[in-house]
């Protein structure tokens, strides 16, 4: 049995458990007591604040229930914010605004200003102290609060997105997006010759150069596409949307920082690149190098960066490539978790401690308008908490699952576009009901273009009216878990998720699942049936199969494309490059080359590569050494 059988093992005992302990709660008064008088003290000690209209909201929402076997599933089955088993989100505090003058009479705060300690659960999976993760920090992350200091200001949890022409071009756009923003949180986007390996100087790329994303070909590069930012500040952090020579752009990302910053930048380096390889022959197709190879590259610089880079995230696991692939909810969710579990086993084959990888994990999901997005992150949240605690022996870090979320791009349609407007208003609002740790909203036009700055102001706008400007999330946490409808629907997802894990378990654990091609055949499987549920209209579509306006002109949107002279001059740049670096570039390769052929970890020597080397380079001596991705049959 692999890690993942022995995990839906570990959430089957676990919701027996719980059952168990309400049955106890009703059948043992003593037992039933301590849970309801621990559940008095929890409401007893939940700070109230002030809403702007002078209304009284407590930080915390619960569940009116004074049944001790009620309370008992509450507290066992969903937890507390920041408290196993997570399903209400990962930390204590994530949207709220900090408090400027919390009440006293609550018996939160003593006379001297601080409040009482107190563990909230009874358990040894507390709340979270200060963990800083994925890009949120809580509003408040101590037990003890004080009521005169200065207060921390919370992170924003939006995420900016860009990707267009060359770097500097990309790099001016970041500096528009994050203007505003307390935080810079920057995801790039690369064009197809980078997410290939695939230099701008090679044939039959030329037209490609700069389209649909930043091209990126030297460490010359990665220092104009940041350039101005500070790479080592608490407040930045860098997310690359890459995964076949993720590792490649690491050590070139490593390398610009270094230059700008020095050596002692690396530890201080914040944020994550995607490098998931899992979902990439699952769903998506840009893998460069075979599996096993390309694992190998992954684990390598996953173990790196634990060991040096405490601020990094060295994978996402992402289920929205995915979702938008064509997959269900449900198994985008269970191919995403799954994957996860794989690469921590493999991990943990490296002799690794669990609680040294296990937080550097994160996830990537998209949020479409199916009813499973109700409640989908929360499932997975609680999911990846049981199994990693129980399957892996994980301590309450490593439990966390630090998710980023994108609103769907599948769900935008060109017909009466701006209502796409609305349909990541509401994707959005779904995401924050699951207690993301950070977002990204799509753009109205994307159907079109590459989004344009006023349809991007438009979408970042979306997120900040929700957080910012109304107070549905703002002021008390829980504020819309937990209705009937959302338990129902977190029922029916977590049995799903399950079976999809026995069906992988099956087939021999993920990677036997891949080399039958299970994931991949099933998400096509879906995605032919909701492309079927459109044109019957199943599955409505406003604008497109309902309501249609059949005398609708197309607008008419200026394509962003990335003119010839700017190709050009990437491409006069990279032979500069080579021509600068051409004696160095040969030893390092060689040396590259030497170390791949051995057990030894190759990231170090690939750091030293993309000194002076370029991506393509790079790539074509890795493909050398062990061979090019063919797709299995």
């Amino acid at each position: 049995m692999s890690k993942l059988g022995r995990v839906v093992e570990a959430v089957d005992k676990y919701n027996n458990f719980v059952e168990n302990e309400v049955k106890r709660a009703r059948t043992d008064k003593k037992f039933g007591q301590q849970m309801v008088d621990r559940w008095n003290q929890i409401k007893a000690n939940i700070p109230v604040g002030t809403a702007p209209t002078g209304l009284k909201l407590p930080r915390l929402a619960l569940p009116e229930i004074d049944e001790a076997g009620d309370i008992t599933r509450y507290l066992l089955a969903d937890g507390l914010p920041g408290e196993f088993p997570f399903l209400n989100g990962a930390y204590r505090e994530m949207y709220l605004e900090p408090m400027q003058n919390p009440t006293i009479e609550t018996g939160t705060y003593e006379k001297n200003g601080h409040g009482k300690k107190s563990k909230l659960n009874g358990s040894k999976n507390g709340a979270s102290n200060g963990t800083v993760a994925a890009g949120v920090s809580p509003a408040q992350d101590k037990a003890e609060q004080p009521t005169r200091l200065p207060l921390q200001q919370a992170e924003e949890p939006t995420r900016l997105f860009s990707g267009l022409m060359l770097a500097e071009d990309t790099n001016e756009r970041f500096h528009f997006l994050g203007a505003h923003q307390r935080s810079k949180r920057l995801s790039t986007a690369f064009d197809g010759p980078t997410l290939y390996g695939i230099d701008s100087d090679a044939d039959g790329v030329f037209g490609k150069i700069g389209e649909g994303g930043v091209a990126v070909d030297t460490v010359e590069d990665m220092i104009r596409l940041y350039d101005g930012f500070d790479l080592g500040s608490p407040d930045f952090s860098a997310s690359m949307t890459i995964s076949g020579p993720a590792p490649i752009i690491m050590a070139m990302y490593i390398a610009a920082a270094k230059r700008r910053f020095g050596p002692d930048i690396v530890p201080k380096l914040r944020g994550t690149i995607q490098a998931d390889i899992f979902k990439e022959v699952q769903a998506q197709n840009e893998t460069i190098f075979p599996v096993e190879a390309s694992l190998r590259f992954l684990t390598d610089m996953m173990e790196y960066t634990t060991r040096n880079m405490p601020r990094w995230y060295p994978v996402s696991i992402s289920g929205y490539h995915i979702g938008e692939a064509g997959s269900t909810p449900v198994q985008q969710a269970a191919y995403t978790l799954s994957n996860g579990f794989a690469y921590a086993e493999m991990m943990a084959a490296r002799g690794l401690e669990v609680n040294d990888f296990g937080p550097r994990l994160s996830f990537f999901l998209d949020c479409g308008l199916d009813v499973e997005y109700i409640a989908l992150t929360r499932v997975s949240r609680r999911i990846w908490a049981i199994g990693m605690r129980d399957a892996f022996g994980a301590g309450h870090k490593a439990q966390m699952f630090k998710v980023h979320t994108q609103t769907s791009g599948r769900s935008l349609v060109a017909a009466e576009f701006k209502n796409n407007l609305t349909r990541t208003a509401a994707e959005l609002m779904l995401s924050y009901m699951n207690g993301t740790n950070s977002c990204h909203s799509n753009s109205a036009d994307e159907p079109f273009t590459t989004p344009s700055e006023e349809w991007i102001r438009l979408a970042a706008h979306g997120q900040a009216i929700l957080l910012d400007e109304s107070g549905i999330f703002k002021h008390t946490m829980n504020m819309l878990s937990g209705s009937p409808g959302m338990k129902a629907v977190e029922r029916a997802v977590e049995a799903a998720i399950l079976e999809e894990f026995r069906e992988i378990e099956r087939l021999g654990g993920v990677m036997g699942a891949v080399e039958n091609r299970y994931q991949r055949s099933q998400i096509q499987t879906a995605a032919h049936r909701y492309e079927q549920q459109i044109y019957s209209g199943v599955r409505p579509i406003i604008a497109l199969n309902k309501y249609r306006n059949e005398n609708e002109d197309l607008p008419e949107f200026e394509l962003a494309r990335t003119p010839r002279s700017k190709q050009q001059l990437q491409v006069d740049r990279l032979k500069k490059f080579k021509a600068k670096n051409a004696k160095k570039a040969e030893p390092a390769l060689e040396k590259l080359a030497a170390v791949v052929e051995t057990d030894e970890n190759c990231f170090p020597a690939l750091m030293e590569a993309a000194e002076v080397c370029s991506l393509g380079q790079i790539g074509e001596t890795l493909q050398e050494v062990v061979g090019r991705f063919r797709p299995m049959v």
